[in-house]
């Protein structure tokens, strides 16, 4: 069954005005399936396959002769010379636009060579798991899932697309968290250990939700700080975690200097913490975090596909005032505080007061608290409760 993914517009308009698209994203999201549905009419080579990374290195005219644009090449960071060439094709055909489509799972290297090479002629395009809109669109109408089994279960495709099919949910994590780890860390860190590396993970994945702290983090893995932050950096780059920096003005009047960890599939956050179903992960002491997880990367996704001008932000001040999420748009706040609960009161948006009084009315846009709630209604004249199961127009 394939499931209909959002950005699908987004991508074709892209290709219209860019001479390459780079698609990014964690492996297992659905980045080939996605183009090569998008794109038919395009050729597909996959430079996995060692002759072909090696005729793109070494003979890469004579590999274009055989394969000319439009292109989509997967798993490019397997010839990395090949983006010099890319970017003398693109400059010898100034006007033409989707020449190329640029992805592959090892997003470090994908984009150090995007970097150096195709600066100002590529759109850099990041896909994660599916969103919450994507998820109930393909819900079948007889006997839907629930949302708690969404967000234990995680958003990658191949857990949902074919459900009398579909493998074990543990076996699968278990197999992605297995070539995670030989095909992309090693590949990016000269790691001692694999066994370090998956502890200071599932160390990461007991943080989810909180502010990072690299020394804290490090002694209970019996790493330095500077390996901490190493690993960290690995992380991000291969787009498993998030990192979402505190909201400030001015740099000189930053509140809170250490960002909050989230990670981009709560699915994979809650495998490494251990739940075996829906239900025990609603009976922890977690699940506030993991859905507040659940809401920050349903506007992540928001951002990255559909308002990249978008910036979003989390603000605490030094007496402990909190709102989790703050999206800056055109130069107002739209305030999101989440709370696991279906009746928000006014006291849950205590911390949106405080954010109110600090930046004063006029920086407000709008308030909202992202609950269970299936009905929209006001907790006060400046804060609305919306389900933040998907996101909502704001």
């Amino acid at each position: 069954m394939w499931i209909e993914r959002e950005m699908s517009e987004t991508l074709k308009e892209i290709c219209a005005t860019f001479p390459v698209l780079v698609l990014v994203g964690p492996r297992q999201v659905g980045k080939t399936s996605l183009l090569e549905k998008c794109f038919p009419d395009y050729t597909y080579i996959s430079l996995d396959l060692a002759s072909l990374a090696e005729m793109a290195e070494t003979k890469p005219q004579e590999f274009l002769a055989q394969f000319p644009p439009p292109l989509i090449l997967d798993e490019i960071q397997y010839a990395p010379k090949f983006f010099r060439y890319v970017k003398t094709y693109v400059d010898q055909h100034r006007d033409a636009r989707g020449l190329f489509i640029l992805t592959g799972s090892q997003n470090f290297m994908l984009m150090k060579a995007v970097a150096d090479s195709l600066a100002g002629r590529a759109a850099v395009v990041s896909l994660l798991g599916l969103s919450g809109r994507e998820w109930k669109a393909c819900q079948p109408v007889s006997q839907p899932h629930s949302w708690k089994e969404f967000i234990w279960r995680g958003g990658y495709p191949g857990l949902w697309a074919q459900m009398d099919q579909a493998p074990s949910r543990d076996r699968w994590y278990q197999g992605y968290l297995a070539t995670y780890l030989e095909r992309d860390v090693r590949n990016l860190l000269q790691v001692g250990s694999l066994r370090d590396f998956e502890r200071f993970i599932r160390a990461c994945a007991a943080r989810c939700s909180q502010s990072l702290n690299m020394s804290e983090l490090g002694r209970d893995v019996g790493i330095s700080t500077t390996t901490a932050r190493e690993w960290i950096s690995v992380l991000q780059a291969s787009n498993q975690i998030i990192l979402l920096e505190p909201y400030y003005r001015s740099l000189g009047k930053r509140l809170v200097k250490s960002p909050k960890l989230y990670f981009s599939d709560t699915g994979l956050a809650c495998f490494l913490m251990g739940f075996q179903s829906a239900d025990s992960l609603w009976r922890s002491s977690y699940v506030g975090a993991l859905w507040e997880n659940h809401v920050l990367a349903q506007w992540i996704r928001w951002r990255d596909w559909l308002n990249t001008s978008a910036s979003l932000w989390y603000w605490r001040d030094q007496q402990g005032n909190e709102v989790d999420l703050i999206i800056e748009l055109d130069q107002k706040l739209i305030a999101i505080e989440c709370k696991i609960t279906e009746k928000p009161v006014l006291k849950d948006a205590y911390g949106i007061e405080k954010l109110r009084d600090f930046y004063g009315p006029a920086m407000m846009r709008n308030a909202y608290i992202a609950c269970t709630t299936e009905q929209v209604f006001k907790i006060s004249p400046h804060v609305e409760a919306r389900n933040g199961m998907c996101i909502w127009d704001i």
